[in-house]
């Protein structure tokens, strides 16, 4: 056999601490047809900076989907699926790169993910330039090893094969036609090179990520070796392994043969009822797309007689995929939501999630059982959702389980009408359900009953759209969409219900009123500007003390929030107003000119506007204003105090009063800012920054004009009369 070796690889991601899906460093690849040998190349690393530590980096894989994590340990919802994710972790010590082989044989071909991240987020906010954080990188490339010609096994028809030795097994795969209902595979006519006892051993299928079902058998002598399976996947290759357990330099010749029992489906039709389609529908939607072709089978009405269903292995019922956005799928059943259920054979509906574009959202089905309709008060309607084939013997085992694929059994009775199903990043593949009627008594009483099961099924991007206290937000990597809740208000989860560590609407509302009321003590240090005549400095704390108020009212998560307009307008003029602030006040206490003064107010605000364009939460955008302006107020304080030959200002209790208070109040609001804020604590360390700040204003502007006087409001604002004295010299002519 020639095998050919491929290369992918793709660019290295930094890794991010984690808090939600979002913070998992996402890689996808395809691995093709006829793969052997997969082996993935995983490269991290870190900077060597003083601020980079020991960590361990942890990586999960997933055939089909991205992979279903929860390194939080917290709570999924109610109804839906979860299958621990295989993950393996790699540490960062004393070396600064680390290099690991996963090895993979007989990968099933498709679409492989792999999700990586860091440990949980500390939650302590940092602000961007105080801190440098060390990166985390971490890089996976795929090897695969693939034949280019693997012999392929005829149904029906047996292969003699040689297994030349234990180091080279023999590869052989076969072709599995739909409405495949059973498959049977024997080894026959074993015999070595060295005439001795026969040994080896046969592996069908592919390995799969998290859990993989592989079929495994052992054949020892000259005993044929046989194998049945139930349910295969349907319209796909199933490769085979023979593998042998003899001497090192001794063959193996075989004999293969596979032979597959025939599903015939019951009422089929080459073509779709458009009549009912133009019914079920108001009128065409664009873009919608009808996914039956020859397998949306109408089944018979529930008059069809019991001889008539005997001969049937199911009873197929039309469905059309809706495609409404990206990761969005509608399924409507075109012979109306209830379908009818009986215990002869199964009733089926075919998913189509095989576009390639459908694994990052969540399957819901949504089955509600008509109890008018069951005329059997024990009997029960067992459902089975899977993948790839469906399940058609539930009236026997009632096990949800094909060949390869563990499904997800459902069931409804007259005391529990309602199932629910919650299938998180499905992979990609043909999605069936099973439905069936089950009596207790056996399938004889249930033979003329009939049972009617409303479906719900779709396809979307948040189940729930993550709630009231989650926010959906579609992820990309490359060309992939995927999406992710991301919570707030202390819930968590994957759709934010796990309310373990949630706030109280009470403690929501004081958080929104600390943060909102904190702004009102800028109200002093307007009272003190408008007093002393800086009337443009009053200005300025009360836009900024109206849209801090307005922006953290918007800002807060759950119910306690208030948007007088877009979030993102409130959330620049903040910061605007913030660092207006800062610039006007130290300009303020430098005592220059008016004229410059006003002119360096002017230029300096469309200047930081331009900077908090480009980025808002650089720390350089409101240090960088502040500094220039502390450069200006010492070099016009330097020269009044040279002109004067004395320090400035002149006063003590100016220094003592007011300006050391207001310098200290500015410097703990600063450390509070940078280095004590928290998630769990925003709330009241961002008000004690509002306080703070408003504060040190009040006591750092500057005394007014010596030649301005108080404002006289009794002699400015009055409404008596008053007697004026006429000034005007009168001329006389003299003539």
């Amino acid at each position: 056999s020639l095998y050919v070796s491929e290369y992918f690889s793709q660019s290295a991601q930094k890794l991010s601490f984690y808090s939600w899906y979002g913070n998992a460093k996402l890689f996808h690849f395809h691995v093709p047809e006829d793969t052997v040998l997969l082996r993935w190349l995983l490269q991290a690393s870190r900077g060597k900076g003083p601020e980079c530590t020991n960590m361990e980096i942890t990586v999960h894989f997933r055939f089909g989907a991205p992979p279903v994590i929860n390194p939080l340990g917290t709570r999924f919802p109610a109804n839906a699926t979860v299958r621990p994710s295989y993950n393996i972790s790699i540490t960062l010590s004393s070396a600064v790169q680390n290099t690991t082989f996963v090895n993979i044989t007989t990968p099933a071909a498709g679409d492989w993910f792999i999700a990586a991240h860091l440990p949980e987020a500390a939650g302590r906010i940092e602000v961007k330039g105080f801190s440098t954080p060390c990166p985390y990188m971490f890089q996976a490339d795929m090897f695969v090893l693939r034949l280019t010609e693997m012999p392929v096994l005829e149904p029906g028809v047996a292969m003699p094969q040689t297994v030349v030795s234990p180091a080279k097994p023999l590869h052989v795969k076969v072709f599995v036609p739909k409405h495949a209902a059973g498959m049977r595979f024997e080894l026959r006519s074993c015999v070595t090179s060295e005439q001795k006892a026969c040994a080896v051993r046969v592996v069908l299928g592919s390995i799969t990520l998290p859990q993989s079902f592989q079929r495994i058998i052992t054949c020892v002598g000259n005993v044929n070796c046989s194998l049945a399976l139930d349910s295969p996947p349907w319209e796909k290759w199933l490769q085979i392994m023979v593998e042998s357990l003899g001497a090192a330099n001794a063959s193996v010749s075989v004999e293969l043969l596979a032979s597959f029992t025939a599903c015939r489906p019951g009422s089929t039709s080459s073509f779709l009822n458009f009549s009912s389609l133009n019914q079920s529908q108001a009128g065409p939607r664009p873009g919608s797309t009808g996914a039956a072709g020859s397998s949306a089978l109408p089944t018979g009405e529930a008059s069809r007689n019991v001889s008539d269903q005997r001969s049937f292995c199911l009873q197929y019922q039309p469905v059309v995929r809706e495609d409404l956005d990206v990761v969005s799928v509608r399924y409507r059943l075109l012979n109306g939501p209830s379908v009818p259920v009986h215990s002869i054979s199964p009733t089926l509906l075919l998913l189509n999630l095989n576009t390639g574009m459908d694994s990052g959202g969540s399957l819901v089905v949504n089955l509600l059982l008509n109890k008018t309709s069951v005329s059997l008060a024990n009997a029960t309607v067992v459902a089975c959702v899977s993948a790839a084939s469906p399940v058609l013997s539930l009236n026997a085992t009632q096990n949800c389980s094909t060949a390869f694929f563990q499904g997800y059994p459902l069931s409804m009775s007259t005391s529990s009408a309602e199932a629910m199903l919650i299938v998180l990043y499905p992979q990609t593949d043909d999605w069936f359900l099973s439905l069936q009627l089950i009596c207790p008594k056996g399938q004889g009483e249930c033979n003329a009953a009939e049972a009617k099961v409303t479906v719900f099924a779709y396809l979307t991007p948040c189940f729930n759209d993550c709630g009231p206290y989650g926010q959906c937000s579609l992820l990309r990597r490359h060309g992939y969409l995927y999406a992710g809740c991301s919570c707030k208000a202390g819930w968590g989860g994957w759709s934010c219900t796990d309310d373990t560590k949630a706030q109280s609407v009470g403690a929501q509302n004081l958080a929104t009123l600390l943060l909102t009321l904190s702004n009102l003590m800028f109200l002093p240090a307007i009272a003190v500007a408008v007093y002393r005549y800086y009337l443009v400095e009053a200005s300025v704390y009360t836009y900024t003390m109206f849209f801090s108020t307005f922006y953290h009212a918007c800002d807060q998560p759950g119910v306690a929030v208030m948007c007088i307009m877009d979030y993102d307008t409130l959330q620049y003029c903040d910061f605007l107003g913030s660092v207006v602030s800062i610039w006007v006040t130290i300009l303020c206490m430098s005592r220059v000119k008016k004229i410059l003064k006003y002119v360096l107010f002017v230029l300096g605000t469309l200047l930081i506007a331009m900077s908090l364009q480009l980025d808002r939460r650089g720390v350089w955008n409101m240090m960088g204003p502040c500094l220039f302006a502390l450069v200006i107020m010492i070099a016009a304080w330097v020269y009044h105090g040279v002109k004067r030959r004395h320090c400035y200002p002149s006063s003590w209790k100016r220094w003592v009063f007011y300006l050391l208070p207001g310098i200290t109040l500015a410097f703990i609001a600063i450390s509070v800012y940078a280095f004590m804020e928290t998630n769990e604590n925003y709330y009241y360390t961002h008000s004690t920054w509002h306080v703070l700040v408003a504060c040190s204003v009040a006591f750092l502007l500057p005394p007014r004009d010596k030649h301005k006087k108080p404002w006289a409001w009794s002699q400015k604002l009055t409404c008596r009369y008053q007697i004026c004295q006429n000034d005007r010299e009168e001329l006389y002519a003299v003539t």
